[in-house]
């Protein structure tokens, strides 16, 4: 039997594939219960609810995945295009490579297209600070007096070209042909193209049809 310390973290662990599955409706105490090899009190006892289960679900997931992919630490002196760059990677690999973490993956993403009870925390504790981060190398790169709208419309179009490939990756699947796929759309390839669009759109990088005529694109 699970000792009272980890009886928390094992209903955590249960619940987390379950409500990524079934989702917050669908999935039940009693099959997160037998699961996590706990009796129906559990949840009461250490959660309150199914609803604050979920929620604390939602937030573990976020945070195993921000730590199996960390965001970079940037050193002193760092181009504000490198960072760019290492933001982008780092925010496709934890959408795309999402081999040892499924369930953490898809429990956020389904958080984010049908917002629920986790969404405020979930965008409070998770996206919020990511957005933030890359505000603030666009600050370095923007003039002083950019409004403050338009740096986060920035921001949301260089994280939305990134979600793109996680929320639409049967779509681009079904339209790219396998032998393309395989070759030109792994998750390396795709940060170096969303990072080169975006720092041209920025000034940072020359004019994609000029990328093309000097070979490189």
């Amino acid at each position: 039997m699970p000792t009272n310390d980890d009886i928390p973290s094992k209903i955590l662990s249960a619940a987390g594939p379950i409500f990524a599955e079934r989702g917050f409706q669908n999935a039940t105490v009693r099959e997160i219960c037998a699961a996590a090899g706990v009796n129906l009190a559990s949840i009461n006892y250490y959660f309150r609810d199914k609803e604050r289960l979920y929620i604390e679900t939602v937030k573990r997931a976020a945070q195993l995945r921000a730590e199996q992919v960390p965001m970079p630490q940037w050193p002193a002196g760092m181009p504000p295009s490198e960072k760019i760059r290492s933001f982008i990677r780092t925010m496709l690999s934890r959408m795309l490579d999402s081999q040892q973490a499924p369930w953490q993956v898809r429990l956020m993403l389904r958080e984010v297209l049908q917002p629920g009870a986790a969404t405020k925390e979930l965008v409070h504790g998770y996206f919020l600070p990511h957005v933030e981060l890359l505000a603030g190398v666009l600050s370095e790169v923007l003039p002083e007096n950019a409004p403050p709208d338009l740096r986060r419309k920035i921001v949301f179009s260089i994280i939305g070209q990134c979600l793109h490939y996680r929320v639409a990756h049967d779509v681009v699947r079904a339209i790219v042909p396998p032998e393309e796929m395989q070759l030109h759309f792994s998750t390396e390839q795709l940060a170096e193209h969303i990072t080169q669009f975006s720092l041209a759109a920025l000034g940072l990088a020359p004019p994609l049809p000029a990328q093309i005529a000097a070979g490189k694109r």
